[in-house]
């Protein structure tokens, strides 16, 4: 092939740009090419160079450039085929070691049915910010009769890819993560309908006699998870100091319907309680009875130490406290509350109470004050309303206006 002008000519790197003509099919192409020494073969002591091409000079001119650059830097990294669908699967199966089987599977799912049949086919090396936006997009758009998804799920969505695609940072697939730039949808937070003092009364009125009384007085006055009561065990209560120590929640074990295990609390830590002695006394009371449905079921009773049990021991069903939960509260005219409102019932009352947000945070196990303040802020602005009017009050009393 002749020479131009231009071959040999020496790049801003460390390279040589070339323009080339190849024949295909009896159709001429032309483009241009650099290669770029990348490093030594340790055994030979020989180059080991890398071919850059491009349509233009000046495109193969600035890739040169960059290769170049990272070289010197310490940062090049060899070009990968693998897709994402591929680096994705082999995420889930060895990076997840230390992670909990119901996160697990959240994260398989959300990888199975939106990431992968979605961007599953694209260069992991060639992915960037512009695509995944698209994606995001596309996840919350409506198509037909079916919704998109809420900005919620889109958000969990994007973290598990992020986290994905940092793993692929920390062993050098990727420079940067294209994730970062994007801009997720604002997801609106639901009001949450603590009940009122008129509905706890009923409630509890509701429950006596109720054989998940205790468990249900517990949860509307110490604000435990439904997992986190269901899972209480009584080497964890104190009933001479009056407190309680949540370590751990019941949970189901991902594809196994019917099948639970114990596992850690949501946030990962431990977190101590001291309830009211109503609910110690709850609790004492509780303790009486299991005591003889264990004399009566005799042989037949299953010891596992949990507060709350059937007739011969085994572990409640998260399931089946809420659906008698539900079945109570229709009775009292709240069809539409939920289990988890007894939680918020009790932050409320708390907050109204006058407990501290670190002290109701603590309480509640929640990451951080911040988190807390963010779901009950309404009832603090009402506890300024409140101090205010009170305060107006003793003006006026002092001022004799």
């Amino acid at each position: 092939m002749p020479r131009t002008k231009s071959m040999g000519r020496a790049a801003n790197g460390n390279g040589t740009i070339r323009k080339k003509t190849v024949t295909k099919n009896g159709k001429k192409y032309t483009y241009w090419e650099a290669r770029c020494t990348v490093g030594y073969d340790p055994g030979t002591g020989k180059q080991i160079q890398r071919s850059i091409s491009g349509k233009t000079q000046k495109e193969v001119a600035q890739k040169l450039k960059q290769m170049s650059l990272d070289v010197d830097n310490g940062t090049y990294q060899e070009s990968s085929k693998m897709t994402v669908g591929e680096w994705l699967d082999i995420w889930l199966e060895t990076y997840l070691g230390g992670v909990r089987p119901y996160t697990v599977l959240n994260y398989t799912q959300h990888v199975n049915n939106h990431i992968k049949p979605a961007l599953g086919k694209v260069r992991l090396d060639k992915l960037n910010t512009h695509t995944i936006q698209q994606f995001y997009n596309e996840l919350g758009t409506a198509h037909g009769d079916k919704p998109g998804l809420s900005p919620k799920t889109i958000k969990c969505v994007h973290g598990i890819f992020h986290k994905a695609l940092q793993q692929a940072i920390a062993i050098g697939y990727l420079h940067s993560n294209p994730t970062t730039a994007c801009e997720l949808p604002k997801a609106e937070r639901k009001d949450i309908k603590p009940l009122d003092d008129d509905a706890i009364r009923a409630f509890m009125e509701a429950i006596q006699g109720h054989r998940f009384e205790v468990l249900y007085l517990v949860t509307l006055f110490t604000g435990l998870r439904r997992g986190e009561v269901c899972g209480l065990t009584w080497d964890c209560v104190d009933l001479d100091r009056g407190t309680i120590f949540i370590n751990k929640q019941l949970q189901q074990i991902p594809g196994h319907s019917g099948e639970f295990c114990l596992t850690p609390t949501k946030n990962g830590k431990g977190r101590m309680i001291t309830p009211a002695a109503f609910v110690v006394d709850a609790l004492k009371r509780h303790k009486v009875l299991q005591t003889e449905a264990r004399l009566k079921a005799g042989p037949l009773w299953q010891e596992e130490g949990l507060v709350f049990t059937d007739e011969v021991g085994h572990r409640l069903s998260p399931n089946t406290v809420y659906h008698n939960y539900k079945r109570l509260v229709a009775s009292i005219g709240l069809p539409d509350a939920r289990l988890h409102d007894l939680r918020h019932s009790y932050a409320v009352a708390s907050l109204r109470a006058g407990d501290d947000i670190k002290t109701v945070q603590s309480n509640l196990g929640h990451h951080t004050a911040a988190f807390t303040l963010d779901v009950y802020g309404h009832v603090t602005e009402e506890m300024k309303r409140a101090s205010a009017d009170r305060m107006e009050k003793f003006i006026q009393s002092v001022s004799g206006a």
